[in-house]
């Protein structure tokens, strides 16, 4: 089997191109071989990615046992464990997923929205007028205390207060290219000790597990599991056979929703507030959208806006957080768009690339809601949440926390971007983030809601929200 074209330059320097600029060596290389292509990252297999919508349509349909993923994502082992959903195949990986599916859906969704918004209006009311805060910064405290809170549980307590800052360390300490290149050069993952980079990557982890097997432990002396979060939901679980999981299991699981369940929606709020800001246009309509709820709008309405909603896909459309879908390496030679592959090829749908096509999103590059309002695009077209068996369990939570934490800000908040240059996105970790997090100003405060017993923003000493 002869793979598609793609670049010819040594494998190191494509690694480095894809860890130092993934969107712009991805962009480079449709422009001069097209809809799918081979890359080269030394010592990993060759990768085929591909963006035409048949292609991810044939891939997303197919029966997923024809395929192996979890063995293509072992770089994201060391970050969530060796028993993360997202590293499984096969029975393993369709069980464990029937088992922590049910807590993302359904009237859990409503318990989440109250919570989302209490906690929105709570990391709000610190913000001063005239003050800039970088956004980035604020939308990850808002999420990963609704993670904590939605799969834990936890709102104040010693192991709270230990395992939120450890989180966000361990988090930040891949926030940048450079730093990034820990979870793709093996070499640099050498234990010299505490003051090495790796060296505190390991303890810090270290902790974090530690602090997840004690609230374990705890759970599991009690007579009975009494909770409504995410880990007593899994705790109670059980499989055909009727068991349940594992610690280990329970731990990197809990491990992967913490860190996949704040970080990308922190990173997809912040775009959000700059293209929102970036754009008078979209500002205006979705405040007027936001307004006509008055004051005091259920979530389930905000939910439904439509405005809102479209701001929201075309946020996750332009620059989506997760570039590339998982992979799906063949298991036996297979056909897509007629062409052959071989068994143990690793086929990766580019969500990114498929986001750009002209042939479907006119002015691509350009931010406009309005698309998502005028026609529905099918899911080999957009997906954001990637597709079939592999599609984020997730994703309901995550739209909802995006349009909620949008509509409470936006509507007590007047807010404007610090600068007027462009924001360009760059690799955090196995996502892409904005360059500089987006440093945004407190203009003014808009209206405060009388059940949060907030100060009258008419008063002189309401310059500050809280």
């Amino acid at each position: 089997m002869k793979l598609p074209e793609g670049p010819t330059s040594p494998a190191i320097v494509q690694l480095i191109q894809w860890i130092i600029d993934p969107l712009e060596f991805l962009d480079s290389c449709a422009k001069r071989y097209g809809d799918t292509f081979t890359v080269n990252l030394r010592n990993f297999e060759p990768f085929v990615f591909l963006s035409h919508p048949q292609a991810i349509r044939e891939i997303f349909t197919t029966d997923p046992k024809r395929f192996d993923s979890g063995r293509g994502n072992k770089l994201g082992e060391s970050l969530v464990g060796e028993n993360s959903l997202s590293l499984l195949d096969g029975d393993r990986h369709s069980q464990q997923r029937r088992l922590i599916m049910p807590p993302f859906h359904g009237e859990r969704m409503q318990a989440y929205s109250q919570l989302i918004g209490d906690i929105t209006e709570q990391v709000a009311s610190q913000w001063q007028v005239g003050k800039p805060i970088c956004i980035r910064d604020q939308m990850q405290d808002i999420t990963l205390q609704v993670i904590m809170q939605a799969v834990f549980g936890l709102q104040e307590g010693a192991r709270y207060q230990r395992l939120k800052p450890l989180l966000a360390a361990l988090l930040n300490m891949t926030d940048s290219p450079v730093s990034s290149s820990l979870l793709f050069l093996k070499f640099l993952q050498k234990d010299w000790g505490a003051w090495s980079p790796w060296g505190r990557f390991v303890r810090r982890r270290q902790q974090i597990y530690q602090l997840l097997q004690a609230e374990i432990d705890e759970r599991r002396d009690q007579s009975h599991l009494e909770g409504d979060d995410v880990l007593s939901l899994m705790m109670s679980a059980r499989d055909e056979q009727g068991q349940p999981m594992t610690d280990a299991e329970l731990k990197d699981e809990l491990m992967t929703l913490l860190f996949a369940g704040h970080e990308t929606t922190a990173t997809a709020l912040a775009w959000a507030f700059y293209w929102i800001h970036k754009r008078p246009e979209v500002y205006e309509k979705l405040i007027q959208e936001l307004d006509s709820l008055g004051t005091h709008p259920e979530p389930i309405a905000i939910a439904k806006l439509p405005y809102l909603t479209a701001v929201c896909q075309e946020t996750l459309r332009i620059y989506p957080v997760a570039f590339i879908a998982f992979p799906r390496i063949t298991k036996a030679p297979m056909q897509i768009m007629g062409r052959d592959y071989d068994a143990n090829t690793t086929l990766f749908p580019a969500i990114y690339l498929t986001h750009h096509r002209q042939d479907i999103y006119a002015e691509p590059e350009q931010f406009q809601p309005e698309r998502f309002l005028e026609r529905q695009f099918s899911p080999y077209e957009y997906l954001p949440f990637g597709g079939s068996s592999r599609r984020c369990v997730g994703l309901a939570l995550a739209q909802m926390e995006m349009k909620l934490v949008l509509a409470t800000i936006l509507s007590h908040y007047q807010l404007a971007l610090r600068d007027t240059k462009p924001v360009k996105p760059k690799r955090r970790g196995f996502t892409v983030s904005p360059t500089g997090g987006v440093q945004m100003v407190i203009k003014g405060v808009r209206y405060v809601p009388s059940s949060a017993g907030f100060a009258n923003p008419s008063s002189p000493s309401a310059c500050r929200y809280g």
